[in-house]
């Protein structure tokens, strides 16, 4: 029963399908991560360039995706999806050809980094409203987005050991083709789906009133407020601590790239399990303490792991700063995708996208200046008071939040109404008619 349970958005074909497509491209979308950074610094040797490549990477979707959020509401996902997919395939083919042909540089790598920013910032708005037209039962959706989480933290495990591989072997160059053939996997899943043509309202209005809109929506309902800037808190101040992970493997466990690939194993590791935990969970019933908690053991994990300097410590903190990262992140992302309004769910998953990668540029520009004045524990160990927190704050205002969410959950059927509850109280209390 509990493996059907964790498994059960799987039921329906659409879903299935977009699974299996993304399942195979993104192990190829970290084949290009991986390259593409070992390139860049084999090309310059500098830490600097590796930061700009990133940051030019990320930007976009920090600057655009509020706008793009408005156009997603507008436009048919489904065919977004399939469009950002094709440019996504074409920008991996022309890394690829640069770098088999031996003329790449770093400014070929910024700019089509740039490129990928920008498609990225309708993807992951797109693709993430797209999520619940693939699902019929809306019960399942938190399964279906844990599955993603799931699916990407796989990737994330598979994905570098392969790169490492490839690159020794062949070279990055065939890293990039590789990553180019495997969007053909998700592209044929899109266009092998039944989807319902639904008819969108014409918005009469201009895009500026609707991005309006959407703001005062998204700053307006308490829930989704406090849900969206613990996450940007947390993206800001503790996901950076991967961009300081080199240094902790070297300078503090007195390591080499072994200990910076275990650590970054056990992490990924951590985050396989808190997805799949969520996978398994019935209801999106009590995510909101669960965003608190797992918010909270990614701060502590990190305070921890900055004072270690044992392996056989570090390793195990790393296992649950990982897990906290991914079951706050998924859990904030179920929890906006129910209570949303459908009309602006693209607009608030753009919102979402902002907080979650668009301030991680900001964060690892502000780690990395921090890191250079203080040193590298000392700046984890910030952040992650900084997170812990942001968690003790969302979590003394969780039974405000819990009032204003559960008349959307009593609508849903998720919870049942009070006065169903009320009314049925009572009939138990009545005595029966002689």
């Amino acid at each position: 029963m509990a493996a059907r349970g964790l498994g059960r958005s799987l039921r329906h074909r659409n879903y299935r399908l977009f699974f299996a497509g993304q399942s195979v491209s993104l192990v190829g979308t970290w084949l290009t991560r991986i390259a593409t950074s070992w390139l860049v610094y084999r090309l310059t040797h500098s830490a600097m360039l590796l930061g700009l490549v990133g940051f030019a990477g990320q930007i976009p979707t920090f600057l655009l995706a509020p706008m793009a959020g408005v156009w997603v509401d507008r436009w048919n996902r489904h065919r977004v999806l399939v469009v950002t997919q094709a440019l996504a395939m074409l920008q991996s083919a022309m890394l690829a050809v640069l770098a088999l042909s031996g003329v790449i540089t770093v400014t070929h790598v910024l700019l089509l980094g740039a490129m990928q920013g920008f498609i990225n910032a309708f993807d992951m708005p797109a693709r993430q409203a797209f999520v619940v037209e693939m699902i019929e039962d809306r019960a399942d959706l938190p399964n279906a987005i844990a599955l993603n989480s799931s699916m990407v933290n796989a990737a994330r495990l598979v994905g570098p050991s392969a790169a490492g591989v490839l690159i020794a072997a062949f070279g990055e160059g065939w890293c990039f083709t590789i990553d180019a053939i495997s969007y053909l996997a998700v592209i044929a899943s899109l266009l092998a789906m039944r989807v319902e043509r639904r008819e969108r309202p014409a918005r009469a209005e201009h895009v500026w009133a609707d991005l309006r809109e959407g703001f005062r929506y998204v700053a307006g309902f308490a829930p989704m407020r406090s849900v969206l800037l613990l996450l940007a808190l947390v993206s800001l101040m503790g996901m950076p601590y991967s961009v300081l992970m080199p240094v902790f493997a070297s300078a503090v466990l007195h390591g080499g790239a072994h200990t910076f690939g275990f650590l970054m194993a056990a992490s990924g590791c951590g985050a396989l399990c808190g997805a799949l935990y969520l996978a398994s969970r019935a209801s999106v019933v009590g995510l909101g303490r669960i965003i608190a908690i797992a918010a909270a053991a990614f701060g502590l994990g990190l305070v921890l792991f900055s004072r270690s300097r044992w392996m056989w410590l570090s390793l195990p903190l790393m296992f649950v700063t990982g897990m906290g990262m991914m079951v706050q992140m998924a859990s904030s992302n179920t929890i906006l995708q129910t209570i949303v309004d459908e009309d602006k769910r693209g607009r608030v998953m753009s919102f979402y996208a902002m907080a979650f990668v668009g301030t991680a540029p900001f964060g690892s520009l502000l780690a990395g200046g921090v890191a250079q004045r203080l040193g590298a524990p000392d700046t984890l160990l910030i952040g992650g008071a900084c997170c812990i927190a942001g968690a003790i704050a969302f979590a003394r205002g969780l039974p405000r939040l819990r009032r204003l969410v559960r008349p959307i959950y009593e609508r849903l059927g998720i919870v049942p109404a009070i006065a169903e509850g009320l009314q049925r109280a009572s009939q138990l209390t009545v005595p029966p008619e002689d």
